[in-house]
């Protein structure tokens, strides 16, 4: 069994090539050609990363797990237009391209919700939960210790710890910009409490991919680009 430390690359490889393509300006990769390289790469990323992943489902019944996710999500959508609301103004924004639009509703039903939940709910919180027990143990060096000598799937389905929900959470909302932060800590929090409720990742999955389907289906009815 791989240790964490191996499983770094596979978990934040996918991620942070998103990140990165997400960085480039518009007047340089068109939005059309940046999303349809992420699409691309980041999916060929993952189908290479498949083999490192943790298990998705749990020990309930998937379609369960699918419904409560996407209830959620919609849910989530409504809660993250709330607490954004206050932060961003109408003024200036621009609707998108059709091409443009739908290349980034592909991202964000389909890809985003599977490589940023391994990423924050399978990587990040099983990695602190294993470090806040090493810490409360009294071992010396307990990130090493968690890195080197601990794996990932040594977690069971909906363990949890407060230390991991706080640290997820924090490292999820610090992923996004800084107008968003009320709304990404809000649904980091939702998703922790899918985790520990159905003891699975494919809620968390179907959430996101709900709640991004739905605010982009929210933005392109009301015109409300400011969310987009």
């Amino acid at each position: 069994m791989l240790t964490n430390r191996q499983l770094v690359v596979p978990y934040a490889l996918p991620y942070f090539t998103y990140v990165g393509l997400a960085s480039v300006p518009v007047d340089v990769l068109s939005r059309e050609v940046n999303y349809g390289l992420r699409l691309l790469v980041v999916g060929a990323l993952l189908l290479w990363a498949r083999r490192w992943f943790c298990a998705f489902r749990g020990p309930g019944s998937l379609a369960v797990s699918v419904a409560w996710g996407a209830a959620a999500g919609v849910f989530g959508a409504a809660l993250w237009v709330g607490l954004l609301s206050p932060f961003v103004s109408a003024e200036g924004a621009q609707a998108w391209q059709p091409l443009a639009f739908w290349l980034r509703f592909a991202a964000a039903g389909a890809l985003v919700p599977v490589f940023e939940e391994l990423a924050m709910r399978c990587f990040v919180f099983r990695l602190a939960l294993q470090w806040g027990r090493e810490r409360d143990k009294g071992t010396q060096a307990p990130l090493q210790a968690v890195l080197d000598e601990r794996s990932l799937n040594d977690v069971r389905p909906g363990e949890w710890s407060w230390t991991a929900v706080f640290v997820s959470t924090a490292i999820f909302a610090a992923g996004h910009g800084m107008s968003e932060w009320p709304a990404a800590v809000a649904y980091g929090l939702l998703m922790c409490g899918l985790w520990v409720m159905r003891r699975d990742l494919v809620s968390c999955m179907a959430a996101h991919a709900s709640t991004n389907v739905t605010l982009a289906l929210y933005v392109l009815t009301t015109g409300q680009w400011q969310y987009w």
